[in-house]
């Protein structure tokens, strides 16, 4: 007999497997809820592709109550797992991860007590997981990794279409999400891809929108209703800052936690000496932060586009030629890929070549890579502005370091992310629709320069530090959330059927 309390014998037994959307904007997050939930005594197995347990260096510390496995997402290795392949990886996940998933929660059922798993916290964005799990009796949740306004903007897809208020780039304030009717444009909503561009000359460069995106974007509201069909519905997010949105997303689902920002969860001591440990095995990483360090206090602009953003060549120089206009010294993070394929390597050899001539001290530009979290140079007193795409995690990360931000977004939920950031939280500016040199140096001069807005990042920034510390909002909730896993791994599923 275990000499536990009952309680914690109980948190003990519950071992979850958690299931990411097997991409790194994704698994991040995920990453860090498992680490909460370790914390708090929990077993978790943690349940990787087979292509990204290859790959992703980035993994949870060594812990006796962790475990990695992994399932085959049924495509080559060379299929490059961006933008332009996420259909096929949708469809491969859902058929042949899918079975393979299957296979091993049965298999975890038929072993020993103590390898069997009591629940899995899937990626919302797959139905299939919660549904498999559900159907071979291991209760589940959904986890979104997604600003709650976003997620909402999804949940509202059929009646924005009821009322006519598509995703396009029209100031036009939208009625068909509620709670957002003051502020929501037509621009700000999720879109399926990008649309035209204003340029620099005042013209618009034509960019193809490809399929009729409605039934696109009702399959997304579909998946994104799904997650009502799980036990709980977790949210990256804090009821601080996304209050009104989890009001409106709250009738929609059992239950929703709003657990984040769980990359803030742990002390900055403790984070910073664990990412020091992984990320200082690049060299690359090591003259990063010395170059930083060579900068006084918030004089450095901040710039990374986020692992799918697809830019021109030309939208490239719009961007450099109005950083350098700013006249603040600049550290650029891009992918390889991030360029059109036919001129990625020689268009970001020649942007490296032209920010040089502003010399090296004003401007460094270096290769984005999968084991590095970029992101940590947020935390550097040198940094005194973030142009983001938008994305929630990068969100996330500059509000917890209140750090201003320039908001350039590329597709999906960081459309409205961004007009929260300008126009809702005021901690940065939303630059959405437009790439012009003249605009990039107005909006980056005035994010680093504005008190008002660094005044409003900073106040959110300590909001979000309470709400994590003991007693406070998420915290809170990750506490009724372990409870919630200990309450439903207790009862014992019935026997699978195969």
């Amino acid at each position: 007999k275990s000499s536990l309390p009952e309680g914690e014998e109980m948190v003990a037994q519950a071992h979850v497997l958690a299931f990411p959307w097997p991409l790194q904007g994704h698994i991040n997050p995920m990453l860090h809820l498992a680490s909460a939930l370790l914390d708090a005594g929990l077993r978790v197995t943690f349940l990787h592709t087979e292509h990204n347990l290859r790959r992703f260096i980035r993994v949870p510390p060594h812990h006796p109550r962790l475990r990695l496995l992994s399932v085959p997402d049924g495509l080559p290795d060379d299929h490059p797992r961006s933008v332009d392949g996420l259909m096929e990886l949708v469809e491969s996940m859902r058929t042949v991860a899918s079975a393979a998933y299957r296979a091993l929660l049965l298999r975890t059922m038929e072993s020993e007590p103590d390898d069997a798993v009591t629940c899995v916290v899937a990626d919302g964005v797959m139905p299939f997981a919660i549904s498999v799990a559900e159907g071979i009796g291991v209760p589940a949740l959904a986890f979104r990794t997604e600003s709650a306004c976003g997620f909402l903007a999804y949940l509202s897809v059929p009646r924005l279409l009821e009322l006519g208020e598509l995703p396009v780039p029209s100031d036009e304030q939208v009625h068909g999400v509620a709670g957002m009717e003051g502020f929501l444009r037509r621009r700000d909503l999720p879109r399926v891809v990008p649309v035209p561009l204003q340029r620099g000359n005042g013209e618009e460069e034509e960019v193809d929108s490809g399929p009729d995106p409605v039934p696109v974007l009702l399959t997304i509201a579909d998946i994104a209703a799904r997650c009502g069909e799980s036990r709980a519905l977790i949210l990256n997010t804090s009821a601080s800052i996304e209050g009104l949105a989890l009001s409106g997303i709250a009738p929609h689902m059992r239950d929703v936690f709003a657990v984040g920002p769980l990359h803030a969860r742990r002390a900055r001591a403790r984070q910073a000496a664990a990412e020091t440990k992984t990320e200082h095995v690049s060299g690359d990483d090591m003259s990063l932060t010395a170059w930083l360090d060579g900068h006084e206090d918030r004089s450095v602009v901040y710039v990374n586009l986020g692992s799918l953003t697809i830019i021109s060549s030309e939208q490239l120089a719009e961007f450099l030629h109005g950083l350098v206009a700013a006249g603040y010294a600049f550290l650029c993070v891009f992918r390889r890929d991030m360029l059109d394929l036919m001129t990625a390597a020689v268009s970001l050899r020649e942007a490296v070549e032209a920010v040089a001539g502003a010399g090296i001290d004003r401007a460094l530009v270096v290769e984005w890579a999968l084991q590095r979290d970029a992101h940590h140079v947020l935390r550097h007193r040198a940094v005194g502005c973030f142009l983001t795409h938008g994305g929630w995690n990068s969100t996330l990360k500059a509000a917890v370091e209140g750090v201003p931000a320039v908001c350039w977004p590329f597709f999906a939920d960081q459309q409205t992310n961004s007009r929260f950031v300008g126009a809702v939280w005021k901690t940065g500016l939303d630059m959405k629709d437009v790439c012009d040199r003249a605009v990039v140096e107005k909006m980056v001069r005035e994010a680093m320069e504005s008190p008002e807005i660094r005044a409003s990042a900073q106040s959110m920034a300590r909001q979000l530090r309470l709400d994590i510390a003991e007693a406070g909002s998420s915290s809170s909730e990750l506490e009724r959330l372990v409870g919630l896993i200990t309450e439903l791994s207790a009862v014992k599923p019935a026997p699978a059927l195969t």
